[in-house]
């Protein structure tokens, strides 16, 4: 196989890249049109918008699409509701003898409220535009779109598939399980998530787990009845301190609570307790090692001291909820083949592209625990992700469809060193 490194871009890949740069005021306007519909994690009209125009543009593309509902999330996780797991757009083109599978995937949502008075995209005079969720992931759908429908218009064949989920920025999962079967039907993935500020491209990531602690006391009168209470409180407090406790950043652990819910009045013993906390973990053994230390502290709180369980009646109870759902992502040969195979096409564009690590997750966690190689910092350069003035540099936006659609052409004709 070709050697992508210093490789200058071909004929085709030039017409790639000029198409999209001709293609830039069109795509600004197309980002403008996303930006306005508030598709905030959530909420329901915004997000089926959003889904009907990008299935749309697939389908026009000569893709066929299955929409999969979601699956339930867990009830105790923070901000559930009763509101119906949100869908997963699964848009495929299949095509026969045309390389490596390759599976793209973005999400929908955003971290935005669509009640909020930052709902449009607005231009500065630096090239810098901002908008609720112009860089996460707005501006990453859109070039991967206007890259396929490149590719398209070139005549170039490739197998993809472009998983389009709803519920990423709350932690996936509702669509966990569609992830990680689509995984599992391809042979490289390309995630668009924003690259970071300095146009790097994320090759390794931590993995991410939530909890929730739980404890039930006794409700007393302050006044009266002091000794007879069992502060729930106290007892959470008890129990947070361990579990922060944990915390070893130098190898690879971290441990954050928040936020805290607890008691009513000040002058009652308060009966039930509760906080909600995220762990970080660098690679599975510290995984393992956070799980079971959590789980010892539990067992602790929930047996005498003879190890038997206490009687479910028994205060203070407490109680332990917790999922390690997003699995760390290593910088495997796997994934080095394909940020190497990406950074010889951005220096063949004429742009570095500078690898980096990051204790932040994504979609790409799930998607490379079930065995597929993949890079997730594809989308468009921008910043502030999540603030009232997230920001995407303007011009990035066909910059990044070139890269992209220059990368997924070198894949579906064998012009990479990918053992695929």
């Amino acid at each position: 196989m070709t050697q992508t490194t210093g490789v200058p871009l071909d004929e085709i890949e030039r017409r790639l890249r000029d198409g999209l740069q001709a293609r830039q005021s069109q795509l600004v306007r197309e980002l403008e049109d996303m930006v306005a519909i508030p598709s905030g994690q959530g909420h329901t009209p915004g997000l089926d918008s959003m889904r009907e125009l990008l299935v749309a543009r697939l389908e026009a593309l000569g893709a066929t699409t299955e929409v999969h509902a979601g699956d339930a999330r867990p009830t105790w996780l923070l901000g559930a509701s009763d509101a119906a797991p949100p869908p997963t757009a699964v848009c495929s083109r299949p095509m026969e003898d045309a390389g490596p599978r390759i599976l793209v995937a973005g999400h929908l949502d955003t971290v935005h409220d669509p009640e909020d008075d930052f709902i449009s995209l607005t231009h500065e005079a630096d090239g810098i535009s901002r908008g609720p969720g112009a860089a996460d992931m707005k501006g990453g759908l859109l070039v991967a779109i206007a890259a396929l429908e490149a590719l398209d218009a070139e005549g170039i064949e490739c197998h993809w598939t472009f998983l389009l989920n709803s519920d990423e920025e709350t932690g996936t999962f509702c669509s966990e399980r569609h992830l990680e079967e689509a995984a599992r039907q391809h042979d490289v993935g390309l995630v668009i998530e924003p690259a970071l500020p300095d146009g790097s491209l994320v090759v390794e990531r931590m993995g991410s787990g939530q909890f929730m602690i739980e404890v039930d006391g006794l409700s007393a009168h302050v006044g009266r009845e002091f000794e007879r209470g069992i502060s729930a409180v106290k007892v959470l407090a008890e129990v947070m301190t361990e579990v922060l406790a944990l915390a070893d950043p130098a190898n690879g652990k971290i441990v954050n609570i928040g936020p805290l819910q607890g008691g009513g009045a000040t002058n009652a013993v308060p009966e039930h307790a509760a906080c909600w906390g995220n762990v970080r973990f660098a690679d599975p053994d510290a995984q393992a090692s956070l799980g079971a230390a959590i789980e010892a502290i539990e067992t602790k709180w929930s047996t005498d001291e003879h190890g038997a369980p206490l009687p479910e009646d028994h205060l203070p109870r407490v109680t332990i909820n917790r999922t390690f759902n997003r699995p760390a992502k290593p910088q495997t040969e796997g994934v080095t083949a394909v940020a190497m195979a990406a950074r010889g096409v951005s220096e063949a564009l004429g742009h570095e592209l500078p690898f980096a690590k990051t204790g932040g997750v994504c979609d790409a966690n799930v998607l490379q625990n079930v065995g597929l190689p993949c890079i997730d910092t594809l989308g468009i350069r921008g910043g502030n992700l999540h603030r009232r003035d997230e920001y995407v540099e303007i011009d990035s936006i066909w910059e990044r469809a070139a890269l992209f659609a220059i990368l997924m052409k070198r894949i579906a004709m064998g012009e990479t060193d990918l053992d695929l």
